[in-house]
């Protein structure tokens, strides 16, 4: 790995990084600096090979460049690369969605999952008349202001945000609370939930870390938002498409009130959605009073890859099982490891160092770092890539194959930590 890469970027860029997982903090060693990826194996710019399990954070779902997608992008940029106007494309892409998820009638396109979040919330407080909004501890939606909050030890505690230039009042406006904590949930509806405008959660916790919600909890929150008349929001930004044509809401039975996506839609360009009913949507300048915009929105590039993305999944729903499949045999290996526990669901999983089990943000900050770090060290000495972080997840595509999650697993499996 050359370092002067690195040295090179930080002259110029805050961190040397446009997104700071991507430092590798506190790992000892530097970011690789990636020229190419193919299927599921990734090459730096000193053409070191390494097998992806982050895949561009879930987005390539497909593995990386795949035909269909490169296709799509070439007869695209012989038409145009923006235009600042409808295109068909758009509404291809969004008919595409809405086939999957009937909890939407309506959808509209944004940039970013945490453009797309703030825009939901926008929405849901104009819909509603209401102000507050309830999250849940160790949930990811972005980083606007409203929503990089927590709220400490259950609702006792003062809300405070993490990060710095966020104003307070942004923080008492958003509560959040324990995942998988019914009863602290209860207690918070209880006390504000004539105040609250929207229930945002991610239905599978993917930013701490898989984390599987309870088998009853996802159903006991849309009962309690419903009798209060509360929107809920699923943010599957991570889960749409990756859980199946359906995402997490197909998966579990549940239809929130509002959807978001992101990742897998713009088929590995800069695409994310937000979407309920029409009853809902309306609201939404033009229609309404509630203002959301954005130049690049429904890129035709990007709706180009999405579309040939989600035409393909759907056109062979097998490969969910076949990942899930795969995914399950290697966890199985790395179980075997009595240092570590592992969360898995479909083609997503995480390695947690912890011997204890992992249900909610709490346990998930009781991880060894250093035990991470020297098997993160280990994992690149073998041209395996993890995400740089021990909170976030790991994913398969469609192309890995057996031989490589196993390769993977063997590694933590032996115990040479």
């Amino acid at each position: 790995m050359n370092i002067n890469h690195y040295e090179e970027s930080k002259q110029v860029l805050s961190g040397g990084v446009n997104s700071p997982v991507r430092a590798f903090s506190g790992l000892g060693i530097n970011p690789l600096f990636i020229d190419k990826g193919a299927g599921s194996k990734i090459y730096t710019e000193e053409n070191e090979e390494f097998i992806d399990f982050c895949l561009s954070w879930g987005v390539h779902i497909l593995g990386h460049s795949p035909s269909i997608v490169r296709e799509a992008l070439k007869e695209g940029i012989d038409k145009g690369t923006s235009f600042g106007l409808p295109t068909v494309l758009e509404t291809k892409l969004a008919q595409e969605i809405l086939e999957c998820y009937p909890s939407m009638e309506q959808l509209r396109f944004v940039n970013s999952g945490t453009e797309a979040v703030m825009s939901a919330v926008r929405l849901a407080r104009g819909f509603t008349g209401k102000n507050l909004i309830i999250k849940f501890d160790g949930c990811y939606h972005g980083h606007s202001d409203n929503l990089l909050i927590k709220a400490g030890s259950g609702v006792s505690s003062l809300p405070e945000s993490s990060s710095k230039g966020v104003p307070k009042n942004a923080a008492l406006d958003t509560i959040s609370i324990p995942y998988n904590d019914k009863s602290v949930f209860e207690k918070v509806m209880r006390e504000k939930g004539r105040e609250t405008a929207c229930v945002i959660i991610e239905p599978v916790a993917a930013n701490m870390g898989v984390v599987i919600p309870d088998d009853d909890f996802l159903h006991f929150v849309r009962k309690i938002t419903s009798e209060y008349g509360i929107l809920l929001i699923f943010d599957e930004v991570i889960t749409g498409f990756r859980l199946g044509l359906g995402g997490a809401q197909q998966k579990f039975g549940i239809k929130p009130d509002m959807t978001i996506l992101g990742k897998i839609i713009g088929g590995g360009l800069p695409a994310a959605a937000f979407g309920a009913g029409k009853e809902i949507m309306k609201n939404l300048a033009p229609l309404g009073e509630v203002y959301q915009a954005g130049t690049l929105s429904g890129n035709p590039l990007a709706m180009r890859a999405g579309i040939s993305v989600i035409q393909w999944l759907k056109k062979n729903p097998e490969s969910y099982s076949r990942m899930e499949e795969i995914v399950s045999q290697a966890v199985l290996e790395i179980k075997k490891n009595s240092l570590l526990t592992v969360n898995s669901i479909g083609s997503m999983f995480t390695v947690f160092y912890t011997q204890n089990s992992v249900r909610n943000f709490s346990d998930a900050g009781k991880q060894d770092f250093k035990l991470f770090k020297k098997m993160y060290q280990i994992l690149i000495k073998n041209h395996i890539f993890f995400p740089p972080s021990m909170y976030e997840t790991s994913f398969i595509s469609t192309v890995h194959k057996k031989e490589d999650c196993l390769k993977m697993a063997e590694i933590f499996k032996k115990g040479d930590l």
